[in-house]
């Protein structure tokens, strides 16, 4: 049975989950997409041969919606839905922060939500997509939710409770070694390096390193160890950085990230569930 899968809100990781999926062997005319400007809407038509839809029409058209507005914009986009949706859609929910109860208790009693927290690297097909489930999603859901991200990536289920932190590390992950890496380019060209060499050194260090880190087995310390001669080169670049405290800014930065995720959407659930008090407490004053 053909599945249609909408995605609302396509930016760059919306389109990168597209191009994946129709890589992997999904037919663009079962790929629905919405967009807030006409001319992005025909962009994605011209480049991917998706269909461009209204919200509203994706909602009553589609098995599966990927929600990926930004978490700020979430609610109105519920209000927008949610006289359109059916009991048996799944919702995907790639807002960072956003707990699965919140769309649950927009939407049709047992509406299925997926919460999934994806980075930038699906842009080259090498995401990390953590999955958690609703309330009222099932193993087939899940199942389901793993094939489209599995387009771009790998895939990893987490209770919901671990989101925030999932979204510290691996959501906000590839800025940090970005910022590793321009940090240890300048020093190269403090060391006299011209920029470009520096960078082509910098970077296929990096791949090489990353790729030991996946194949090899080994816990990182002992990768560490087998480059770190005694009195070498090494372990005195790692005195420096433990002066300087690295080890724990990192710590220190995860746990900021790990914060703000809560943070982001603690204003939008507060404001709703004030709402819904006012409007129960009113229903009891009307009887």
């Amino acid at each position: 049975m053909t599945q249609k899968v909408a995605v609302l809100g396509t930016g760059k990781i919306g389109e990168a989950l597209l191009s994946g999926m129709i890589r992997g062997g999904w037919a663009p005319a079962d790929l629905l997409v919405t967009a807030r400007r006409a001319e992005r809407a025909e962009e994605l038509r011209t480049r991917h041969g998706v269909t461009p839809v209204t919200n509203a029409e994706a909602a009553k058209t589609a098995d599966t919606l990927i929600l990926t507005v930004k978490p700020q914009d979430m609610g109105t986009l519920l209000d927008e839905l949610a006289p359109h949706i059916p009991a048996d859609r799944l919702i995907i929910s790639g807002a960072a922060g956003i707990p699965t109860s919140f769309f649950e208790s927009r939407l049709a009693a047992g509406t299925p939500v997926v919460r999934v927290m994806t980075n930038t690297p699906a842009l080259v097909d090498e995401a990390m997509s953590v999955i958690s489930a609703g309330s009222h999603a099932s193993e087939a859901d899940l199942a389901h939710t793993e094939e489209i991200f599995g387009s771009v990536g790998k895939t990893l289920r987490v209770p919901e409770s671990q989101q925030d932190a999932c979204t510290a590390l691996s959501g906000s992950g590839p800025a940090y070694f970005f910022y590793l890496v321009e940090a240890m380019t300048d020093a190269g060209i403090l060391l006299g390096l011209p920029r470009d060499k520096a960078h082509d050194l910098i970077v296929q260090s990096a791949i090489g390193a990353a790729t030991m880190l996946r194949d090899s087995g080994e816990h990182p310390v002992k990768l560490r160890e087998n480059v770190t001669s005694p009195a070498g080169t090494t372990i005195n670049a790692i005195r420096e950085l433990e002066n300087h405290g690295v080890r724990a800014a990192l710590i220190a930065a995860l746990e900021a990230a790990r914060d703000r995720s809560r943070e982001l959407a603690s204003p939008l659930w507060s404001v709703y569930r004030w709402c819904m008090a006012v409007v129960s407490s009113c229903r009891e004053m009307l009887g």
